[in-house]
């Protein structure tokens, strides 16, 4: 320092001046970190109103049973916690009946309630047939119920009342452009079944039974666009398909399987199970009622 004061050469100035622009650059480094601490936090994304998004219908087909109410109430309680959805409940039955009626007015969702009888030959296997389509009548040409106005954006889904769903998959499923795939657990006689996944895409599926089916997934694990269901207003369930091939006899008509969107982390997430409801036991009820004594029947169950 007292050889450049003098005026002197020295070996050491560019050195000393490159430490001092290090002392600069970290100086202004601070100053900018400061000036971040003492910034407001951006304020949090907003999500999108709910008339902003797109319709979730969910159509289940119920028949009269013992645990029918009970099994109607689990997923109503599920399906209350998803905005922007609406419940399609389909009664094997000739018309609606006051069980079901009562039970979606105490629900609080937005529903509609439908009934079409099944025949005989299908109300053991395959059930559900006639009230699923049923359901895709009223999406397609509507009808006296309120169908969806033209343009709607929405997802139809297949929801039996015998399996338990978390509320993440409905929003996995909102933004579906043709046919939504994921896992189902307990089903198949395995821990899920559900489709494989290489490079975003569905490759195959894992599944134990059947694998060659054109489909092999459960009736749990897709949805299908709106949009593409008024595109082919001719698809259908198939009561008539084998054991097994009921999802088939539909997705056949509406897609190719490698054109199927994987959904829950690239199918990695179970998000609904095959759960079931045992079926209960009632020999003390029936003796009781042999002795006139049996629980009263104005009591709903």
């Amino acid at each position: 320092i007292a050889l450049v004061q003098l005026g002197q050469p020295c070996v050491c100035l560019p050195p000393l001046r490159a430490a001092a622009e290090q002392l600069r650059q970290k100086d202004l480094r601070i100053s900018q970190l400061q000036a971040d601490l003492r910034r407001p936090p951006p304020a949090p994304a907003q999500p999108p109103e709910p008339e902003a998004l797109p319709t979730i219908y969910v159509v289940t087909p119920t028949y009269a049973r013992l645990v029918q109410k009970a099994e109607l109430v689990q997923p109503s309680q599920t399906l209350s916690l998803v905005p922007r959805l609406q419940w399609l409940l389909v009664e094997d039955a000739e018309g609606p009946t006051p069980l079901v009626s009562g039970l979606l007015a105490a629900s609080g969702l937005l529903f509609t309630h439908l009934a079409v009888l099944s025949h005989k030959a299908q109300r053991l296997w395959p059930r559900g047939v006639e009230q699923r389509n049923r359901a895709l009548d009223w999406g397609a040409v509507g009808g006296e119920k309120d169908p969806p106005p033209p343009g709607t954006r929405g997802v139809m889904y297949f929801a039996d009342n015998d399996n338990t769903y978390s509320r993440k998959l409905f929003e996995e499923m909102r933004w579906t452009c043709g046919v939504s795939v994921w896992p189902v657990g307990l089903v198949g006689g395995l821990q899920f079944e559900g489709p494989r996944i290489q490079d975003g895409r569905v490759v195959g599926f894992h599944t134990a039974w059947e694998p060659n089916r054109p489909f092999p997934v459960d009736m749990a694990g897709f949805a299908v666009a709106l949009s593409l269901l008024l595109a082919k207003p001719n698809s259908r369930f198939d009561a008539t398909a084998p054991w097994g091939h009921l999802e088939s006899s539909l997705l056949s008509h509406l897609v190719d399987p490698k054109d199927l969107e994987p959904r829950a982390a690239n199918c990695t997430r179970v998000l609904v199970w095959h759960t079931r409801t045992e079926k209960p036991k009632m020999k003390q009820e029936e003796q009781l009622q042999r002795g006139g004594r049996g629980s009263d029947p104005a009591v709903e169950v």
